[in-house]
């Protein structure tokens, strides 16, 4: 082995930064290049040119109440971008095959006999002959429920995507809509390729006819493309009967088995207290467990500062199978800490309390979160106090 001399050295080093940079011809030196950041607008041309592909492959547009699920998932895609004026200007000058393009309705009933190239629609026998018929004025009262922007839809978005994430993932499943007691505050359906979310039931309101009197909610139903609608529960059922509508079950949540094991009951209660200090708290609820009756958890409940030292009303109560007490009040202290019931109880031997589980909440809300318990949604929920309702995480 031979050492280099000063003068080989010099000769194959470079002499600066400079020269180092120049001799790198293999590039090796350069700076990685920064990964290009993907915008809401990047995201939404993506998701349109699948639909894009779609049609350049099938020759169609994507059936959106088709039971194959990834044309499915497309068909309602392309649904919400219709529905969005502002996504149908960003993306026009994507679409090729005229996705976008919403025909204009007949102006007139010979407009649209003028379109019947095969005569379908052909009035031989002058049926389609309205002109002796007394004209009638269509008046909107305002109550019809009909669909329109979801002004507070970014509130809602949230819940739509975990639910997506849910599905994808396996914790919750589609399973066909099957009765009227499903359409609760909180769940979640598909109708006609769209999820939908119920945000708000409404009062009950009692319309007589010559048969019977009949009870009737409205609903606010929250659609995954931005809209929303005030229908009827009673509407809403027969539309997912008809219609074939799914309803979105958890996978973690079976059905009550022989097997199962009662855990107790979930009761809700009001206070009857004339402490001026109670009294005038509206909405003020107590939220607990039993394992027996709830007639005999309460007995004597004047005599008790957990049930405010007054006689209490058993406003509902819920049978709850393989549930831990534990886990209930932990989930309802974390949903409702913020509005839990802040005040000190004497007893009747001067020891002071302080009651748990009572809360300022409304009797609606208190459903919904107890729904969404049993079925196990409830971990990604929380209560906003100001808006009165139960909103995402």
């Amino acid at each position: 082995m031979t050492q280099d001399s000063p003068e080989q050295t010099d000769a194959a080093t470079p002499a600066s930064l400079d020269a180092l940079l120049d001799s790198d011809v293999d590039g090796l030196l350069d700076a990685p290049e920064k990964a290009v950041k993907i915008t809401a607008t990047d995201r939404l041309e993506r998701a349109f040119l699948e639909v894009v592909d779609f049609r350049r492959v099938h020759g169609r547009i994507p059936d959106s109440t088709t039971r194959e699920i990834s044309e499915r998932r497309l068909g309602a895609r392309l649904d919400g971008i219709l529905a969005n004026d502002e996504k149908i200007a960003a993306l026009k000058h994507l679409d090729e095959f005229g996705l976008l393009e919403m025909p204009e309705a007949p102006a007139s009933i010979d407009d649209l006999l003028g379109e019947d190239d095969l005569d379908l629609l052909g009035d031989d026998s002058g049926l389609l002959d309205v002109s002796d018929l007394p004209a009638r004025r269509q008046v909107y009262d305002g109550k019809s429920a009909r669909r329109e922007k979801a002004e507070d839809f970014e509130e809602f978005e949230p819940l739509f995507k975990l639910k997506h994430a849910e599905l994808k993932a396996g914790t919750s499943r589609l399973m066909p809509y099957s009765q009227l007691a499903q359409i609760v505050e909180g769940a979640f359906f598909v109708l006609n390729g769209v999820m939908l979310f119920i945000a708000e039931v409404g009062e009950t309101q009692y319309k007589k006819s010559t048969v019977r009197e009949n009870k009737r909610e409205r609903l606010r139903c929250i659609f995954e493309n931005g809209t929303e609608s005030s229908m009827y529960r009673q509407s809403l059922a027969i539309r997912l009967s008809d219609e074939d509508g799914q309803y979105v079950s958890p996978t973690t949540v079976p059905d009550v088995l022989d097997d199962d094991q009662l855990s107790g009951s979930i009761y809700v209660l009001r206070s009857l207290s004339t402490d001026p200090q109670i009294a005038q708290m509206k909405d003020l609820h107590k939220i607990g467990f039993t394992r027996g009756p709830v007639e005999t958890r309460i007995k004597n409940a004047e005599k008790s500062p957990t049930y405010l030292m007054a006689p209490v009303e058993v406003v509902a109560s819920y049978r709850t199978y393989n549930l831990r007490a534990s886990a209930l009040e932990n989930l309802l202290h974390r949903v409702f800490a913020e509005v839990q019931l802040d005040v000190t109880q004497g007893d009747r031997q001067g020891r002071s309390y302080d009651p748990s589980e009572w809360y300022v909440v409304p009797r609606k809300v208190i459903d919904q979160a107890i729904n969404l318990i049993v079925s196990g949604d409830i971990v990604n929920i929380e209560y906003d106090a100001s808006a009165e309702r139960l909103v995402g995480r």
